[in-house]
């Protein structure tokens, strides 16, 4: 049976609602769980739906983990049409006469937003520019110059087309971590000589944990840390190398493929640590195990 206890530290999948922000979702589970100390491994907006993967406890310290893994998505692209947050939420900027679009010329569109490319981070991302978020200087109405960051799509599948006045386009991509959807959808507008916006999104998966296991907010189950690290290659060590760990204390890497991140379990599978491999050793980068015993 799982206790209380067992609630207050790990890994919830959670199947976001539309019309909430992440943190919105993050103070819900606090208040849920009855503990402060609870994080998201990657912001949904408020409009979008699917997986978002919440820490709690001192897993928290883990969530860059989850952040960095691939994610899918599956969304709508409406073309014809482009706004200044290049979703349905946002002020029409431009419009533009793209009733002849077709599913081959689309699809042609398409090619060019797969592979290693670079976006620009639109103005309603959590991005920091000088300090601020984007979103705070966008809600002031300000709009100010952003790098463009190299991001890698590795596939953009369109799942359907529907021609008219303003065709659309439902699609699925897998990308990297740091790619922005609304932003692909507003190149590929641009792409076919006008313009687009993202009408519908739903991420369904971050890594491996996919939207199938995900849960409502209020059913959310707390995965192991272990649990939560699937993703990582695994080293089991014994009783004398856990008590190492614990101490933050490098570890040999004789025989290991794996550059890192590294999952340290003890005999037991509970999670120790996050290695990286350096040269001929193991180095810490998060240490869960507490010295002495947990």
């Amino acid at each position: 049976m799982t206790t209380r206890e067992d609630r207050r530290e790990g890994f919830a999948v959670i199947d976001k609602e539309p019309g909430c922000t992440s943190h919105d979702v993050v103070a819900r589970a606090r208040r849920l769980l009855g503990i402060r100390k609870v994080g998201h491994a990657g912001t949904l907006d408020p409009d979008a739906t699917g997986v978002l993967i919440l820490g709690v406890g001192r897993a928290t310290r883990l969530l860059r983990f989850l952040t960095a893994l691939g994610k899918t998505y599956e969304a709508t692209v409406v073309f014809g049409a482009a706004t200044d947050t290049c979703d349905a939420a946002g002020r029409v900027v431009g419009t533009w006469d793209m009733s002849d679009l077709t599913e081959e010329r689309a699809g042609a569109a398409r090619a060019g937003l797969v592979g290693e490319i670079e976006q620009i981070p639109p103005m309603v991302s959590a991005v920091r520019v000088g300090g601020r978020r984007l979103h705070e200087l966008a809600r002031e109405g300000r709009t100010v110059p952003r790098e463009p960051r190299t991001v890698h799509v590795r596939s953009l599948e369109m799942t359907g087309f529907a021609p008219g006045a303003r065709p659309s386009a439902t699609f699925a991509v897998a990308c990297s971590s740091g790619t922005y959807v609304r932003t692909l959808a507003a190149d590929w507008g641009a792409a076919l000589g006008g313009g687009a916006h993202l009408t519908s999104l739903r991420r369904t998966a971050v890594g491996s944990f996919t939207v199938s296991e995900a849960r409502p907010l209020e059913q959310l189950e707390v995965l192991a840390p272990a649990a939560g690290m699937r993703d990582y290659a695994t080293l089991t060590v014994g009783e004398a190398a856990a008590s190492a760990v614990a101490h933050g204390r490098r570890l040999p890497a004789t025989g290991l493929e794996d550059q890192g991140p590294l999952a340290v379990l003890d005999a037991s599978g509970s999670l120790l640590a996050m290695y990286e491999r350096r040269g001929d050793e193991l180095r810490p980068m998060v240490v869960l195990a507490a010295a002495g015993g947990t």
